[in-house]
């Protein structure tokens, strides 16, 4: 314990006190570039020297507002999720969008277009779950190239997203007949992946997830017993499997998690409190920081926050990624105040609730926009932990 003191207190420890969860909106030259990429008539190498540029500028950005992490954007991506996937043997592509219904900031119903292909787990492919490469090696030489003052920050989707789409029904038994050899074979991609990563000098790994807050919306857990799942069992399995993870990470390397309601192009997809994960995800997860949103009253309360291990620091997400209005720092200092009644205020840290742009066409303000934000978070934390 005495080691979880002192790491608590170091100020450089990650996650930060002002952190962002990573993903930011891709200029319109990016977009215009896939655009003309997928037309074929812009080769690879151009399209990777425009991401290039783009990058070095928004590294840029980022430390210049005060940022002590820096991300690349997710400017290479198509989603947060898809590029890593695609590149797992044995997870097969399946083309149409998400089963989930999105929300307006209001909350009205709202029709997407699909972005990325859905992926469930070894249904059709004829091969166990691995990794052949290391799918973020050059993105992240890249991105920790360019950074000056912050820390390269790398994002990966969370093992939990590999399964919980398509569940265990969609595990092919042919493959694998007892399933824990397909949770164990999921262990060591992702294992495969930091290894690589963390040999190229990454040291802030950040785990991407749905399934922990989408399942504390009763209808999303409704839709699991119609497959033969329930919730309880899923977040001792994620949780278990995650913790399996990060027991094998390397030395040096700091590992977090952000989970989330759903953010495409400012639409949410579940709602709910953190009441159902509180006790079995929010305290099981031996992870170095958790990214949680509070952002609306569809995160609920706090005090949720009580199961939090003192080894944990959580990023409040307290500022809206999806939408242009600036928030008010007095509230932001209020609303830190009141989960520091449940948490000790060292543990806490602050940030957006989500990304800027988790699919392509990103929310809907303005970059000018999204760097007030990220600006404020500095802000608001340097009032507050000095």
């Amino acid at each position: 314990m005495a080691n979880e003191v002192n790491y608590m207190e170091n100020v450089d420890r990650i996650p930060f006190r002002a952190d962002h969860v990573g993903s930011l909106l891709r200029p319109e030259s990016l977009h215009d570039a896939r655009r003309r990429f997928a037309a074929g008539t812009l080769d690879g190498a151009a399209l990777r020297e425009l991401e290039d540029r783009e990058i070095y500028r928004v590294v840029a950005k980022q430390e210049a507002v005060g940022l002590r992490s820096a991300t690349d954007g997710e400017f290479r991506r198509a989603s947060w999720i898809t590029d890593f996937v695609q590149n797992v043997t044995g997870v097969p592509n399946r083309t149409g969008g998400s089963r989930a219904k999105w929300f307006s900031p209001q909350g009205d119903e709202i029709e997407l277009a699909p972005i990325a292909t859905t992926h469930v787990p070894a249904s059709t492919s004829p091969s166990a779950l691995k990794l052949e490469n290391v799918v973020f090696a050059d993105d992240f030489t890249y991105l920790d190239e360019e950074c000056e003052s912050a820390v390269a920050k790398l994002c990966l989707p969370s093992p939990s997203m590999i399964h919980f789409r398509g569940g265990d029904v969609a595990i092919d038994r042919a493959i694998y007949p007892d399933l824990e050899e397909f949770w164990s074979d999921l262990v060591d991609v992702y294992v495969r992946e930091i290894e690589g990563l963390a040999s190229l000098g990454c040291t802030y790994l950040q785990l991407d997830d749905t399934s922990f807050a989408f399942l504390c919306d009763p209808r999303e857990q409704a839709g699991l017993v119609e497959r033969g799942n329930d919730a309880p069992t899923l977040f001792a399995r994620y949780t278990d499997t995650i913790n399996r993870i990060v027991a094998r990470r390397p030395a040096g390397m700091s590992i977090t998690l952000h989970t989330c309601r759903g953010n495409n192009q400012s639409a949410w997809a579940a709602s709910g409190g953190y009441e159902p994960i509180a006790e079995s995800v929010l305290g099981g997860l031996r992870v170095d920081g958790l990214f949680l949103e509070f952002d609306d009253e569809r995160s609920g309360s706090f005090d949720v926050l009580r199961f939090v291990p003192s080894s944990t620091r959580v990023v409040l997400g307290l500022v809206s990624s999806k939408t242009a209005t600036l928030e008010d720092k007095s509230v932001l200092k209020r609303r830190v105040d009141e989960a520091s009644k449940f948490l000790p205020l060292e543990q806490l840290c602050i940030s957006p609730q989500c990304g800027f742009a988790s699919t392509e066409p990103g929310n809907n303000l303005t970059e000018d926009q999204q760097f007030a934000k990220l600006e404020l978070v500095v802000e608001t934390a340097s009032e507050i932990w000095g």
